[in-house]
């Protein structure tokens, strides 16, 4: 009998552990995508990743960095003149006519929205002069402004060229960058807008199927949609829950249902099983006896359940999950306290190794004046005794 007893409690031991294996696998997504990450918006930190660091045709999420480059080195509000090379271009437009005046926000929108290819060329044109210019300055751009790697564009929509490739962490990293402007994040974020062109008048709409709710994701806030045949579907998205911002890339994906059903696995994961905490400039971490503080406002990404904080001895904060893997690591700065200033005492000179200057001439003064009064008090008695 015991020994059954014994056997039973081993089977069912077993059968639960094989139970929490499968259930923390199965925590882990499987997606169909060649290439995926799935980071905080804010923090950066890479909370899954599928070949992330492959080099990979993004098609139109190429925009992404055109819009953010557009943003940040010219005025919205400035007008383009269209030039003559967006009559022959291939793939999605917005129907511009070589010569018409618009706005560079608009033609942002139109490029973003509606993925105008057009609009991409006439932006590239206008800030830079030429493509061969614009490549070389927006890979400066991305290399200086934002540390991606792996990234080389030659265009600015996306449609394919051998030497116009990145990869899915860096495209994360781009996409994190971008989401800081106010700007960006209207545009990334609209599910339609009004236009009234020379040639093309109607409503544009976002071909993000999550954004605009054909596939619903209720903490969707943004999102890029791109295909080539040499890439196949490529995707972007940007979600938040009031917890933690979310920065989803996928790339080459051979259907469009499964690249969604790919983005709504990696949210569910990333919400699932993380929180974002901010941490204020200044707050203090102590390394044993060694003290560091915050060098700046910054973000960290946590794991709900097990999480860890660790600094080490050269001040890098690590979060770790409950395996002791990195999250993410940050680098604080030494705190370095300031001594309790000591009040002089009124009239009581400071106390050294060696006497001031002012000191040894005051001393010498004050002999000076001594001896004069003694001399001055030895001739008096010496009159007084005459007089006598």
């Amino acid at each position: 009998m015991r020994k059954f007893l014994a056997l039973f409690m081993l089977l069912f031991v077993s059968m639960n552990s094989s139970a929490e294996f499968v259930k923390a696998e199965a925590d882990e997504p499987v997606l169909t995508s060649e290439a995926a990450v799935l980071m905080d918006t804010q923090s950066g930190a890479i909370l899954f990743g599928k070949n992330e660091e492959a080099k990979m045709y993004p098609a139109s999420l190429t925009k992404i960095a055109t819009a953010i480059y557009a943003i940040e080195t010219a005025d919205l509000d400035e007008q383009v003149v269209v030039s003559e090379e967006i009559e022959n271009i291939d793939g999605t437009r917005v129907y511009l006519n070589p010569g018409e005046q618009v706005s560079l926000k608009k033609l942002v929108q139109g490029m973003l929205i509606n993925s105008g290819n057009d609009a991409a060329l006439a932006i590239a044109i206008h800030l830079d002069g030429s493509l061969e210019s614009y490549s070389e300055n927006i890979n400066k751009f991305l290399e200086t402004n934002i540390g991606v790697e792996d990234t080389h564009f030659v265009n600015p929509h996306g449609l394919f060229d051998e030497n116009h490739y990145t990869t899915a962490k860096d495209l994360g990293m781009i996409l994190n960058y971008a989401m800081k402007s106010p700007d960006f994040r209207e545009i990334f974020g609209t599910k339609e807008l009004e236009w009234d062109g020379e040639s093309w008048d109607t409503t544009i709409l976002s071909h993000h199927r999550m954004l605009k709710g054909e596939i619903p994701y209720e903490s969707v806030t943004g999102g890029k949609t791109g295909f080539v045949d040499q890439s196949k579907q490529t995707l972007a998205t940007t979600a938040d829950n009031g917890k933690l911002q979310l920065t989803a890339i996928l790339l080459k994906s051979e259907y469009k249902r499964k690249i969604y059903e790919d983005t709504s696995k990696l949210f569910d994961f990333g919400f699932a099983n993380f929180h974002s905490v901010q941490i204020r400039k200044g707050e203090k971490f102590n390394s044993g006896n060694l003290k560091f503080k915050a060098g700046d406002n910054l973000y960290l990404t946590e794991p709900n359940l097990q999480g860890n904080r660790v600094v080490d001895e050269d001040g890098v904060l690590r979060i770790e999950n409950g395996s002791g893997e990195t999250i993410q690591s940050v680098e604080l700065k030494p705190l370095i306290e300031k001594k309790p200033e000591v009040k002089k005492t009124t009239g009581q000179p400071e106390q050294s190794g060696m006497l001031s200057m002012n000191t040894l001439l005051g001393a010498a003064l004050f002999t000076l004046a001594a001896i004069a009064w003694l001399l001055n008090r030895k001739q008096k008695k010496n009159r007084r005794f005459k007089s006598r």
